[in-house]
């Protein structure tokens, strides 16, 4: 399977692009920096040169032909302003999810955020941050097009993963090593049945491949 992850140099990525390429898919990421490029070959992913702040329907759409599904793990990062908030996890998404459907692929996987919501009050970087993931889920879930699966981790952690999470439609809070959120999203990828579920995640006590079926109806 040919898989393009936008975002492609972000912390759970490039955990996802080894995790995918050891299992045999064809994964590509999009990044904005050339020297971005050597750690996505490490990992096994070929990088993608593409500004998605910039970058036309079209210009995206054509990184996409051919990919059976779509990855957007895309964000302007903590600490990027407010601005970029609305143009990275906003309007990028948005962007990403017109240019899959125009390129016809289907299996679409949106990295969110627990808490994500288009109402969400105050005017933190936070704030604003939650909004703009909302208002881009909420854009995604609109695309008929789309087989979409929204994944909202709860508060990322580098320790090591265990490969225990709790996966449901409401988890309430907790944390979750990114090396887990990048195994679910693996899971996900290949896992059709969990289209149309918006779905949090945090640390539990349940495989990641027994949480991704149970949660598909398996």
């Amino acid at each position: 399977m040919r898989i393009v992850i936008a975002g492609g140099h972000g912390q759970i990525a490039l955990r996802l692009e080894r995790l995918l390429s050891a299992r045999g898919h064809e994964v590509a990421g999009i990044i904005r920096k050339p020297e971005q490029g050597a750690d996505l070959r490490e990992a096994g992913a070929e990088p993608v040169l593409l500004d998605l702040e910039s970058a036309s329907v079209e210009q995206v759409a054509a990184v996409l032909q051919g990919a059976e599904a779509a990855v957007f793990a895309a964000g302007a990062g903590p600490g990027s302003g407010t601005a970029r908030k609305e143009t990275v996890d906003r309007s990028a998404a948005v962007l990403f999810a017109d240019a899959a459907e125009r390129a016809g692929v289907r299996r679409f996987i949106v990295v969110s955020s627990m808490g994500a919501d288009a109402q969400h009050p105050g005017e933190s970087e936070f704030d604003v941050y939650l909004r703009a993931k909302g208002a881009a889920d909420d854009y995604v879930r609109s695309k008929s097009g789309l087989e979409w699966t929204i994944l909202r981790p709860g508060m990322l952690t580098n320790d090591a993963g265990t490969g225990l999470v709790q996966l449901k439609a409401s988890t309430g809070p907790g944390t979750v090593p990114r090396d887990d959120v990048a195994a679910v999203l693996a899971e996900l990828v290949e896992s059709p049945a969990t289209a149309g579920l918006t779905l949090e995640l945090i640390s539990g006590s349940v495989p990641v491949t027994v949480a991704v079926k149970d949660v598909a109806g398996n």
